[in-house]
């Protein structure tokens, strides 16, 4: 059963949504269906409290449940590893990827369209991955929400 909720942030209302595994989404935008909330959802939301409180909650206290190709979830877990007010560009997301799969090279753009497919921002930052020399590149939910996050967690970007 998937369980969905809306949570009242400073960027507006966020969807979330979950399984009996896990949370398997957030999107920036209200529900049109609301369900009972489940365990998930109310850790969820006492995560993003926290994290707008401007501290830096651990993603490993929510259960995920990241559906995607191998590829995706070896990037999206890449993400997870990201400090609070830290960065990666996409180019060092390839070369380290590469690395993982035994490849000589791998382009920054297949890393974007792991990255832009990331069903839970937020708590697995793919706000934190910039361009290189720390240039804003597009995100999900809009640039002014990638720039919201960068300045609420403190992390440099040009």
């Amino acid at each position: 059963m998937e369980y969905i909720t809306c949570y009242d942030s400073p960027l507006g209302p966020l969807t979330l949504s979950a399984d009996e595994e896990g949370l398997t989404g957030i999107s920036f935008s209200a529900p049109s269906v609301v369900t009972d909330d489940n365990a998930v959802l109310a850790q969820t939301k006492h995560w993003l409290d926290t994290y707008f409180r401007g501290e830096a909650p651990d993603p490993a206290s929510i259960p995920l449940h990241l559906k995607g190709t191998p590829f995706q979830l070896l990037v999206w877990n890449r993400l997870l590893s990201i400090p609070y007010g830290e960065s990666i560009t996409y180019g060092e997301l390839a070369r380290e990827a590469a690395r993982c799969l035994g490849k000589r090279a791998m382009s920054a753009q297949a890393i974007g369209g792991a990255v832009g497919r990331n069903p839970i921002p937020i708590l697995v930052p793919c706000h934190r991955v910039l361009g290189s020399g720390t240039r804003l590149t597009g995100y999900t939910g809009g640039l002014h929400i990638k720039i919201w996050l960068l300045t609420h967690e403190g992390c440099p970007f040009r």
